[in-house]
């Protein structure tokens, strides 16, 4: 590493058919235009994970494994925006992360750095259990109705090595041998949104905008093995129109060892913009 500023370019995409009909129509044109936006938002998990190859060269892939993230979306990703990413350091081992768009306005805003994490500890460490079994009705998620302090239903959906190549290849057009080759490991954008999954197990909401998220990486996840996610539902609370969630959640290996631990704040009920 050092001390000089590195940045990478993307023009922004938006992976599968542009459809109000997906799970979060927040990601579709149609379901956008209904709250205000111009067009479809590209996942804010996805556009953290445009950063890993500047990131993997900058830190080096040790970061997969000893490394953390606190990041915040900013401003909604469009299809077609062009986005500079930059990593500029501010300390030993640490660096300012940014993905700007072409007005220099930032999307992305947040810090990297390798080894613990210095907010780690403020991070509810849920312990292993086993993984509940889907449920075909959840109820619907509402501020009246969250369940702060409560641990959530253990979700037990591992990543297979096709969905790992293809989330690799369509979302992040990755070529990279850690991610899409024969023993892909998951991606620091899938992981950046396995708590989506996490929460969607115990609970429905739609449409719904990724905030911000910290990530502990502790090990990798190796695409194939059974792993389990537990956590707990820290916050909920309403701000300019929108109704947040905050969750904790650590994910375990096929060994039963620790290898993520991530703070998740989204918007669950969406407000209209102004």
């Amino acid at each position: 590493m050092n001390s000089q500023l590195h940045f990478n370019k993307i023009l922004a995409f938006l992976d599968g058919p542009d459809s109000p009909d997906i799970a979060n129509p927040i990601h579709s044109t149609a379901g956008a235009a209904n709250y205000g936006f111009k067009g479809a938002l590209v996942g804010g998990a996805t556009v953290f994970g445009w950063a890993t190859p500047l990131i993997l060269e900058t830190l080096g892939t040790d970061w997969l494994q000893n490394g953390w993230a606190s990041i915040s979306f900013r401003r909604p990703t469009y299809p077609g925006d062009e986005l500079v990413i930059s990593l500029e350091p501010t300390g030993p081992e640490e660096f300012l992360l940014k993905i700007s768009g072409a007005d220099g306005d930032d999307k992305l805003r947040g810090e990297i750095g390798i080894g613990t994490a210095p907010w780690l500890d403020e991070i509810v460490d849920t312990e292993i259990s086993n993984a509940a079994v889907s449920q075909t009705e959840l109820p619907i998620l509402t501020l009246s109705i969250a369940p702060i302090g409560q641990t959530l239903s253990p979700l037990g959906d591992p990543l297979s090595i096709p969905d790992a190549i293809s989330y690799g290849t369509d979302k992040q057009k990755s070529k990279d041998e850690l991610f899409v080759g024969e023993k892909p490991i998951a991606h620091p954008g899938w992981i950046c949104a396995r708590p989506i999954r996490f929460l969607h197990h115990s609970y429905n909401y739609s449409p719904a905008i990724h905030a911000k998220s910290r990530i502990q990486f502790f090990g990798e996840i190796q695409a194939g093995e059974n792993i389990v996610t537990t956590g707990t539902f820290v916050e909920a609370y309403e701000r300019k129109g929108h109704t947040y969630g905050v969750v904790d959640c650590s994910t375990f290996n096929s060994l039963g060892v620790e290898v993520i631990r991530q703070r998740h704040t989204t918007i669950f009920a969406v407000g209209a913009r102004a």
